[in-house]
């Protein structure tokens, strides 16, 4: 069975949290795909150019076991105003999929209304939000909680791209 992930993105998108994940799930044996909003290839925050192969607008949980939401102020606000995307997401999360997200990516989960009662963190400057949506906060370098795993900062890829791992492959043992 193919692994399948799909990492979206939108313009200024942080440059790590979208290169660790794609290139470390890989090495893993995920065949990553890259959506945005209409298939459009994005520059990334500091200059890293994202060819996209997939469309948000087209995606489907049947295609993937993993969903990646990266940070960067701009991307994650522009993509939790998607209403296909936000409908992904919930699906992706009644399905029990692994979602994972960092830096101010949590917003899109918070936009997709799956947060509430969740153990999560954020890039602090967020917090506010992800209170004010019901989830349960921890000034953690990582946080994951059944099937979303979220961190709150590029420093953090390593711990949270690994713990998404561990989670996926609990789920699916």
């Amino acid at each position: 069975m193919k692994k399948r992930a799909v990492i979206v993105v939108g313009p200024a998108v942080e440059d790590t949290e979208y290169a660790y994940p794609y290139y470390r799930l890989q090495e893993d044996g995920f065949i990553v795909d890259t959506a945005t909003n209409g298939m459009v290839d994005v520059m990334a925050k500091h200059g890293l150019p994202i060819k996209a192969n997939a469309d948000i607008l087209k995606l489907n949980t049947a295609d993937y076991d993993m969903l990646i939401v990266p940070g960067g102020l701009e991307s994650p606000d522009r993509l939790r105003q998607i209403p296909e995307l936000l409908k992904f997401i919930q699906d992706m999360n009644t399905e029990g999929k692994v979602i994972a997200s960092v830096c101010h990516g949590p917003w899109v989960l918070i936009s997709a209304q799956i947060v509430k009662g969740k153990d999560m963190t954020i890039y602090k400057g967020c917090k506010d939000d992800l209170i004010n949506a019901g989830a349960n906060y921890h000034d953690v370098a990582v946080m994951s909680d059944g099937n979303i795993v979220t961190a709150p900062h590029f420093r953090d890829n390593a711990i949270w791209v690994k713990t998404t791992l561990d989670s996926y492959y609990k789920i699916n043992s």
